[in-house]
Formats: structure tokens, sequence, C-alpha cells
């Protein structure tokens, strides 16, 4: 990617910030602390790598509020509150450059049915396809391939990638940001086993998805089998996560990759679930909840606790249970030792 900018244009772009030193050239790439060099703009995300500041050959630097230290001659720091939230909008204004949103307006290979409200302003790119019924709301775009079913709405400013599908009636609010692959609405899980058999439950209710989320690439999220299965506002979701029929997840939660959900589970407002977290079904999660990676949730939880493990635990609680179980062996050969010393019977030290 090729890019230019001046260091004044930088700090524009970051929101502000104290600037130390002067950098007259352009800022053309973007490069971690060691490998940086001239044109490179870098940051301080992480305060152990403070000792790299020095010796980094980047051209400007990012920096938090009251870093001690000036720049060499020909480099400049910013200083910011947060050098990691202050590099996001700086890339999140190059993405806007680099990758402009077409002009409004329909693919020629496009399909759009009659009786599809679709606002003057919305994007439908190459072989997409909506459904009778479908409403695509002002300035949303429509990637190559996508699927938006009967009846389904799609909010104002909200982008869907390629290949990502919103199935028949369901609803994605505004400013949604859907990666490719993403499936809105595929059925639910849902099988009785009757005559030797598993006779499928239809799944007839819908997906309801908040302003601001944003949901991975290869996420499914599955129609509820009657009501709704919800996402709540500002919700973000990882890469290849599955939620299951009737969840109903809450406001400004963070599911990391691979989480599985289980059916009728509701997650509380701000909960965290670290990558392969894997939550049963019918559960209540309160709000604020955090879990470690890989726990496995088969009981409600608190507000605001903190867990890890399989089964969950008390996140310190499973920490000392690490700690202890590297010391099993250790602990195995002392009790055959003393059942050694004791003359206990050869079987039983075994």
């Amino acid at each position: 990617m090729e890019f230019s900018f001046s260091l004044d244009e930088v700090v524009g772009m970051v929101g502000g910030g104290e600037v130390r030193g002067r950098f007259g050239g352009r800022v053309t790439g973007i490069a971690g602390l060691p490998e940086a060099g001239e044109g490179d703009l870098s940051f301080l995300g992480n305060p152990k790598y403070k000792g790299g500041v020095a010796g980094s050959g980047a051209s400007v630097i990012l920096l938090p509020e009251g870093f001690a230290g000036e720049p060499g001659e020909g480099r400049a720091f910013i200083l910011v509150k947060s050098p990691s939230l202050a590099l996001a909008r700086f890339c999140g204004r190059l993405e806007r450059e680099l990758w402009r949103k077409p002009a409004a307006g329909r693919h020629a290979s496009a399909v759009v049915a009659e009786g599809a409200d679709v606002a003057a302003d919305a994007v439908v790119g190459p072989l997409c396809v909506v459904e009778a019924g479908a409403v695509i709301g002002a300035g949303a775009w429509l990637e190559a391939q996508v699927f938006v079913g009967r009846n389904a709405r799609i909010g104002a400013g909200t982008r869907l990638g390629p290949r990502a599908a919103v199935l028949a009636e369901c609803v994605v609010g505004e400013r949604v940001t859907l990666h490719a692959g993403v499936v809105i609405g595929s059925d639910g899980f849902g099988y009785e086993f009757s005559g030797g058999r598993h006779e499928k439950v239809p799944q007839v209710g819908n997906v309801e998805v908040g302003d601001d989320v944003e949901i991975g690439a290869n996420t499914a999220v599955d129609r509820a089998r009657f009501g709704r299965t919800v996402i709540g506002e500002g919700t973000k979701i990882d890469n290849l996560v599955q939620i299951g029929h009737n969840v109903v997840i809450g406001k400004h939660c963070i599911l990391c990759g691979q989480v599985g959900v289980a059916g009728s589970t509701v997650i509380g407002d701000y909960a965290v679930l670290g990558g392969q977290t894997g939550v049963a079904g019918h559960l209540k999660i309160g709000a604020g909840a955090k879990f470690g990676a890989k726990t496995g949730v088969a009981a409600d939880v608190e507000a605001g606790a903190a867990m890890w493990g399989s089964p969950a635990l008390a996140y310190n609680a499973e920490q000392r249970l690490v700690v202890l179980r590297r010391r099993l062996p250790e602990l195995f050969a002392r009790v055959g030792e003393i059942e050694r010393r004791l003359g206990a019977p050869e079987k039983a030290s075994a």
C-alpha cells in the first residue's frame, strides 16, 4: 500500500497531541519499533518495549503522555493519551483513503427483485442478490456476491463484505460491518429424536443485529426457533464464531475467535469471551463477566465474574490449579518415596 502524509497531517489524523521534535519529510509506512526506518510511523503500545524507543529508526513515534525523552534530529514524537488508539485512528483514516467506497448504484450483474427497496445512494456490488421485500438503507454497501433474503432489512451505513448473507426476515442495524462469509439467519440446530431418527425442528424466528456491531469472517448467527436471536448494540464478534438460536447477547460485548454459544443463553452487556470459550445452552451470563481462552461454561455466571478453565472456575482459583498441576509429577514421586520408606505394598505405591 502506498501513502504519504506530512507530520502535521499525521497529528490531525490521530486526533492531536503534544509534538516534540520535527520531521520535515513524509510518512510513507507503518512499522514496529525494531523494524521501523526512515519515513515510518511507529508507536509504543506496551510499556515493556519502552527501551526500544531510543534505538528505533522510525521518523515519527506515537508515545504516551508524560513520556520522558526527546527525539533525535530529524525525528518527532507525538504524545497522546493512548498510542494504540491513536494508531487505530490513523489506520482508520488510511483505510478510507486506500479503499474508497464505490459510487452509488447497482452493478450490472446484480439481481435486485421487484419490490425490494434499495436506497438511491446505496452500493450493490457485482453478483449480489437482493430478494423481494428486502430494504437496503441509505449509504449501505453490499460488496461482491452478497445475498439479502426476503423481507430482510439492512440499516443505513452498513457494510456487507464479499459473500456475506443476511437471510429471510433478519434485521441488521445501522453502521454494522459484516466481514466476508458471515451468515446471519442460518437455521438453528434443532432436532427431536423420534422413531429411530432425528426429525428437524423448523426454525421460524429471525436474527436482529443492533447498531455499530462488527462481525468477523465466516461467523454464523442462527435464527431463532421462534422469536429472536439478538446481537446487542456495539458488540464485536471475531472470526469463526457460532451463535446458536435464541441467544441474546447484550451491548458492547467482545467474543473472540472460535467462541461457541449454545441456544437460548443470555449474555449480559460488556461481557468478554476469550478465544475458543464454549458456553452451554439456557444459561445466564451476567453483565461484565470475563472468560479466559478455552473456558468451558456449563452453569450460570454472576455479573462481573472472572472465569477460566474447563469446567469454568474463578480465574484466580484456576491459576493456582495450573501451578499445582505442573507439580504433580514431583508430588507423585515424593509420595512414592514416602510409601517406600514406610514399607507400603508395591501395588499401592504404583
